[in-house]
């Protein structure tokens, strides 16, 4: 579930901070600011249903998923194919995020 619950997070920023790209750097209407700062209130509330004793650990992993879930935008959303540094750096942010989050905790 703590997987989901971090890809769902990554969704979120990244959707809300491209509607606010997408207005201020693409001239998109005012409007998009609206779903995006929904979007972005989406992203801190899902983040606080990561299951760990202490934020800094969920967000020192959330930052892993989210650079790989950032790469996956870019190639979808804004179709720009990552490059092979960007595929490269992104692996071995989700090797980190995994050490974070599978490292055998005691309480």
């Amino acid at each position: 579930m703590t997987w989901l619950t971090y890809i769902a997070a990554a969704f979120f920023e990244i959707a809300g901070c491209f509607a606010f790209w997408s207005w201020w750097r693409n001239d998109k209407p005012a409007l998009w600011l609206v779903p995006g700062v929904a979007s972005l209130i989406l992203f801190a509330w899902a983040l606080t249903r990561i299951d760990t004793d202490a934020a800094g650990r969920a967000f020192a992993a959330y930052g892993g998923i989210y650079i790989a879930a950032s790469l996956i935008w870019l190639w979808l959303v804004e179709d720009v194919r990552p490059d092979t540094f960007d595929l490269i750096g992104g692996a071995l942010c989700i090797l980190g995020a995994m050490v974070i989050i599978l490292a055998p905790r005691t309480a």
